[in-house]
């Protein structure tokens, strides 16, 4: 038997302390991490025990009587163990289903997390929404993911905006000026997709005062030390992420991010096994932006894909 229980607050401690051993998370799903938009979502994550043990968590929210494994995370699948067995996880399934139904949810939406994040296999919830939920896939983003331990050949037009960049003195560090990194990317993102940044500059600030080993910026400078560019990395056991790439009309012009990305891919993190550019989508993978992810394949990236499912409980 599964029993499901609603987290709250002082359940911090054992939950990341779960996060830390479970074989498919990753320090987005730490509640340090996951309550700095507390305010925006309603969490309901749930705990689930067997034989009075803990067995998995679900990071979760709910908006009406929709059930959402976390809207405010890129992912947020079912966290697990090694000792976790499909049969098991199958029930665990059967247990969420009920517990849901009797909270008077109507539907289910889930994020599994992609498979380039578990340090064990891990599908075993995939297989469950089919036998158990019969879900269906209603979301499907694709990412650029280079896996450095065969990495592909960049595009030539990459390799020779690197050279230019290189050959004009610009030069790669990392930094703790994410406000002058800010506003280039506030001013990019403006004139592009007339959007913000998912996080403020005073969320990331505390962000990556929380996870300093986790949370990196590395920019591109001309010789005078002007910032021409930048990406915000997340980094976790086996993935090197970016969450956020930008650059000056200046940089662009410069060629400033194939020269950082030259550092980072080949130098920096090159011991890691997958370097994830991140999805190039709109409207839950409808829309495919083809001259980003050309960019992003131009270094080595191929497709991964973020899955969302639903199912009605």
């Amino acid at each position: 038997m599964f029993e499901i229980r609603k987290y709250n607050d002082a359940d911090k401690e054992v939950w990341n302390a779960y996060v830390e051993h479970a074989r498919n998370a990753t320090f987005l799903l730490n509640r340090s991490y996951m309550d700095y938009h507390s305010d925006r979502f309603h969490d309901h994550s749930l705990m689930i025990f067997h034989n009075n043990k803990l067995y998995a968590l679900l990071p979760a929210n709910e908006d009406g009587d929709v059930f959402y494994s976390h809207q405010g995370l890129t992912y947020a699948g079912l966290l697990t163990t090694g000792h976790a067995s499909a049969e098991n996880i199958c029930q665990v399934f059967v247990a969420i289903n009920t517990y849901l139904k009797q909270a008077g949810f109507r539907k289910c939406i889930y994020k599994p997390i992609p498979w380039i994040y578990q340090q064990l296999p891990a599908e075993e919830d995939l297989y469950a929404l089919f036998k158990e939920c019969r879900a269906q896939v209603c979301a499907r983003n694709i990412a650029a993911v280079i896996d450095l331990k065969h990495p592909l050949k960049w595009y030539n037009i990459r390799k020779s905006g690197a050279r230019k960049a290189l050959g004009k003195g610009i030069f790669i560090e990392e930094s703790e000026d994410y406000e002058t990194f800010w506003s280039i990317l506030t001013e990019n993102l403006m004139n592009t997709y007339q959007a913000h940044p998912v996080h403020t500059l005073q969320e990331m600030s505390r962000l990556k005062t929380s996870f300093p080993d986790n949370i990196k910026l590395y920019v591109a400078r001309e010789e005078s030390g002007k910032m021409l560019g930048g990406t915000v990395l997340y980094i976790s056991r086996k993935v090197v992420h970016t969450q956020y790439i930008s650059a000056s009309e200046e940089g662009k012009k410069a060629h400033a991010l194939d020269a950082l990305f030259l550092n980072l891919i080949n130098i920096r993190y090159k011991d890691f096994d997958y370097f994830d550019f991140g999805t190039s989508n709109e409207e839950g993978g409808k829309v495919l932006n083809t001259s980003l992810i050309y960019q992003k394949e131009g270094f080595g990236g191929r497709g991964v894909v973020y899955d969302t499912y639903e199912w009605t409980v």
